[in-house]
């Protein structure tokens, strides 16, 4: 994404808030975000893991696509808007029970992502035919555009990120929710519902970014400020930045859009497998599907893999890996310190021969070598809340 001149960047319900407690403003996605507070990026990561951090996540793309005439059968109107954005991405949409949220990747022809999304299933009948759907920063105007043009006559898309959007994640979070909004705290990993509070309508989903327990937050710009206040007055809970958001996230060996996902990067490729659904696979009827139906019986060039270095220099994003005998065999596009591990960490793409968990490799750095091992993904472990049934069916 090109640069956008500080007076160009856009701002959220919460900046106001973001300047007040020191957080350090930095350009990404087009917005003004906070990088960190005065007490750190590793204070920040630590206190996420062992009690619950809050995240201004609104530069994110929010949206609800509602049909335009519903029939007032509720299981019939979901069918009639998940074959609206079916054709554009992987996932099983028509499939989602109601209340559920799926992660899925909206495709290119050649089968690359396009971005990765989020797409719920409201538990409410009377909003059936609706769905909420969540993409990336970066693209969601294109998203965006792709869908209404999907969606045509038959449905609207309303943008809904003018709104905060506010993450609360760590292991303290669900007693922090519980005290706020009781029965939000009853939903199971991802799995989303509304609820009505002191701050108008609360759309909250049970899902996050960091690899721990946790929630987003729709809330209207009107109450979000007053929202993320009555958050921060419990002890529990402190402000953290997007440097802790991208810590968090590598070591939950999740993936960024932009580095470790692209136009060019399959779901196979990238490890998403899981989200390319049993029965569009089965059907083939998605974007790239011949090439991902290829992919998935072994027919891979490279993989994203986790890689822990040897000693304590970060590898970032771009860094050459290569074999034993000096061969480029793949490329960094993740990296840095893992305050959990006190080691650096990287996600990268190997081909399948190199990517086998165990196996040596080696990055350049600054025309040095750092030695790593391939290890498999996460490297901390995630703790997402199931309920029993959930455990159940997985």
């Amino acid at each position: 994404m090109a640069d956008v001149p500080a007076e160009d960047l856009k701002t959220t319900p919460l900046t106001e808030r973001h300047v007040a407690l020191g957080g350090r403003m930095v350009p990404f996605g087009g917005y003004s975000m906070p990088v960190q507070y005065p007490a750190g990026i590793i204070a920040e990561h630590k206190w996420t893991r062992e009690h619950a951090g809050l995240f201004d996540v609104s530069h994110m793309g929010p949206s609800f696509l509602s049909l335009n005439e519903k029939s007032g059968d509720p299981e019939a109107d979901h069918q009639a808007v998940a074959a609206l954005v079916e054709p554009l991405i992987c996932g099983d949409i028509k499939g989602l029970k109601p209340g559920q949220i799926r992660y899925t990747l909206l495709l290119n022809e050649a089968g690359g992502a396009l971005d990765d999304l989020m797409v719920a299933r409201p538990r409410d009948p009377a909003w059936a035919g609706t769905l909420y759907i969540v993409v990336n920063a970066g693209t969601k105007d294109g998203d965006f555009a792709r869908i209404a043009t999907a969606a045509g006559s038959k449905a609207t898309l309303n943008r809904a990120d003018n709104c905060g959007l506010l993450a609360l994640q760590g292991p303290e979070a669900v007693d922090v929710m519980r005290d706020l909004i009781p029965e939000a705290a009853e939903l199971g990993f991802m799995t989303y519902g509304s609820f009505k509070s002191d701050f108008d309508t609360l759309v909250i989903a049970r899902s996050g970014y960091t690899g721990e327990d946790g929630f987003e937050i729709l809330v209207e710009p009107a109450h979000a400020a007053a929202f993320w206040d009555r958050l921060l007055a419990d002890e529990r809970v402190k402000p953290i930045g997007l440097g802790a958001r991208d810590s968090l996230r590598l070591e939950a060996g999740l993936p960024l859009y932009g580095h470790d996902l692209n136009e060019t990067i399959s779901p196979t490729e990238a490890g998403l497998g899981f989200a390319v659904s049993k029965r569009r696979r089965e059907a083939a009827d998605f974007p790239g599907a011949a090439r991902i139906v290829r992919e998935y019986a072994g027919d891979l060039q490279r993989l994203r893999v986790g890689i822990q270095f040897d000693g304590r220099l970060p590898v970032r994003e771009g860094a050459p890996l290569i074999d034993q005998s000096g061969r480029e065999i793949g490329q960094v596009t993740s990296g840095g310190f893992s305050p959990t591990l006190t080691a650096p960490i990287a996600l990268g793409f190997l081909p399948p021969g190199e990517a086998a968990e165990g196996r040596r490799v080696t990055a350049i750095v600054r025309d040095k070598p750092i030695q790593g091992t391939v290890v498999k993904l996460p490297f901390v472990p995630h703790r997402y809340f199931r309920k029993p049934s959930q455990e159940a069916k997985s």
